[in-house]
This record gives C-alpha cells, structure tokens and sequence, in this order.
C-alpha cells in the first residue's frame, strides 16, 4: 500500500508524496515547518479528508522541532493549529486532529511539546490505518463475486493512511481473492480518479476501467454498474454526506436505477454538532483550475466560474454507511448517536 507522508525521525521532517505529480511521476516533498505543510494541504499536494488530518497533525509536530519547550514553542505550536486550521474548510477530519494536537498542547504547555505531539500524530496514523482495514472487511459484507462497482474521486491509502475507505473495500476483496470490476470516475475538475484512483488500483492489479464522469448514467441505464461506493471528507448528524462535487449526481442517478449507493467512511467523519447537510461550509476553489486544467487555457479568457470542490448528498439517497465498526443503514442519527466517536483526548503522559 503507498501511504501520503512518512515521518523520518533522525531528521525531524515528513516526507510527503506530492499527489499533485501523479500518475506520471511519484515525487517525495521534504516538509520541514508548519508553513509548509499548510501550503501542501491548500495546494492539494496532500488531499483526502483522512490524509490532510494526519499531514496538519505533524504540520504541529513541526512547529517544535528545534525549540521544544517554554513560552515561545507553546505559542509558536498554536500558531501552527491556527495556520493549518484555515487551510481547507469542509473535511471534518483536520479539525479534529488540530483538536487533538490542541489539547497535547494545552496539557503540556511549556513543558517539553515535541514527544507528546509526535506522539499523538502517530497514535492517529496508526487509529487510521487500523479503521482503514476494519472498513474494508465490513465492505465485503456487500460485495459479491462478479461484481461491478462504480467509484468517484479518490479513496485509497495515499488519501488515508493505507487501505483507504471505499477503496479499501476492493483491496480486501482483491486480498479475499473475490473478483470484481472497478469503474473509475475521471472526476472533473482536477481528475483525482484518473490520476490517483486509476493509479492505485493498476499498482494492486484490480481490474478497472475510466470512464469521464458524464459517462456514469448511461452505464447505469445498460445495467453495467451493481453498486456505487464513494466516500465522505464531512457527514452531518442526520446522515447528509459532503463529498467530492460529482458525488450527489451519482446518488441520483443510482437512485434512479435502483442501484445500492455506499458511503464507506471512519466514524471520524461524522461531525455530531452539524445537524445537517445544509451546515457544512463547502470550499470554493480557483477559477483557473476549470479555465487552465493542468495549465491549458480550455475557455475562454473572463469567463464567470463556479467551482465548488464538494456537494452534500442527502442521507435519503444513501443506501449505507460501511464504517469501521460495521454496516450502518438508516436512520443514521438515530444509531451513529449510540456510536458516538471518541471525543479528543491524550493519548500520552509527560515523559
């Protein structure tokens, strides 16, 4: 499994797989200061709702690397949470690993903070990767033999830390030797399935096949797609899904073939304090990356643009949640409340 960053601990810095390269070329960034790694996140050079959460965890990490105690280093590790905080504004997940760096930070204050923050940043990678796993086992419970699934976006270990959350439901069935077929959304606006999602699968010899995201429907009316499996960067209380932008036409039109629509996510992206979809503040990006795809002019020059990065798909149109504790159908709020999510907490003593 490719994993987003890796931490080289005689150095102090995080190497970080610039996703912005691929397919073509697989480029490891040196990222050694918070500043950094906030330009990283805004860039997309590091992206999925999971993997931004861990690079803005050791983005704080990095804070502290050459003064690790006293007045300015607290300080200077809470000007980090603050920087990476205003970086992306619709994945729940680096919220609530700032919010979990926050309180190492306030707990430790002027006491050494680089032990008990490194600390806390890899116990999230491993939770990570240990609910990526779990994800994908409870996906089989809905895959069968032959089938073939439809994806959007990216979903796989460099958007997580490993397995991914839809995608790791092909890579355990590809692990359980049952065989499916894998249809990938090009998604427009940036292509994060034909460059990531495309690139990862060839890597784990995963039948699949790309297609551009208008293609979907008419797959769906020849009876081509079985199921779709997307995943979530923030899901409100009642069931609302904020995903990549494309997500919610997909929905419709499974819905409209009577097709299941699974949200594979990790109980992390289940933001209880947002009552509904309606809540979630939905990022706007650059008009230059529909006007410019990767640096082409492709229309024309004062055009008006619109470029949500993500839509909310209402919890009515989605058939289940595929969670690291199991298989959650509606009504959602009703029993995500009863699997409430840890709150933020330390997971380490002062040394």
């Amino acid at each position: 499994m490719v994993e987003p960053l890796r931490w080289e601990h005689d150095q102090r810095k995080v190497y970080l797989l610039d996703q912005t390269r691929l397919p073509v070329e697989e480029v490891w960034l040196e990222i050694t200061t918070p500043e950094q790694m906030a330009e990283a996140i805004r860039m997309l050079r590091v992206r999925g709702a999971p993997a931004i959460g861990h690079a803005a965890a050791y983005g704080v990490v990095l804070s502290v690397r050459e003064e690790e105690r006293g007045t300015s280093a607290y300080q200077r590790a809470l000007q980090a949470i603050e920087l990476l905080g205003r970086t992306r504004p619709t994945a729940v997940n680096l919220f609530r690993s700032l919010e979990r760096m926050r309180a190492v930070v306030e707990t430790f204050r002027e006491d050494r903070l680089f032990d008990p923050l490194l600390a806390e940043a890899k116990a999230m990678y491993a939770e990570d990767q240990q609910a990526s796993r779990q994800i994908g086992l409870h996906g089989l419970e809905v895959i069968k033999p032959g089938m073939n699934v439809l994806t959007h976006c990216h979903t796989g270990g460099v958007a997580t830390s490993g397995y991914g959350t839809a995608l790791a439901v092909f890579h355990l069935a590809k692990e359980q030797g049952i065989p499916i077929h894998v249809y990938v959304d090009e998604t427009r606006p940036l292509l994060q399935g034909a460059r990531i999602t495309a690139w990862e699968l060839m890597k784990a010899d995963i039948p699949a096949t790309l297609i551009t995201d208008s293609m979907a429907g008419m797959l769906m009316q020849q009876g081509r797609v079985d199921a779709v499996f997307v995943g979530a960067d923030r899901v409100a209380a009642n069931g609302d899904v904020a995903n990549k932008i494309g997500t919610y036409s997909l929905a419709v039109l499974a819905a409209a073939h009577n097709i299941p629509f699974y949200v594979a996510l990790p109980l992390s992206t289940v933001d209880l304090d947002m009552p509904h979809g309606g809540a979630i503040q939905i990022e706007e990006r650059a008009p230059e990356e529909i006007t410019h795809g990767f640096g082409r002019q492709t229309a024309p020059a004062g055009v008006k643009v619109y470029n949500p990065a993500f839509d909310v798909t209402p919890a009515y149109l989605v058939t289940a949640w595929i969670t690291e504790r199991g298989i959650v159908r509606p009504p959602f709020e009703e029993k995500v409340r009863q699997w409430k999510p840890l709150d933020p907490m330390i997971s380490h003593e002062p040394s």
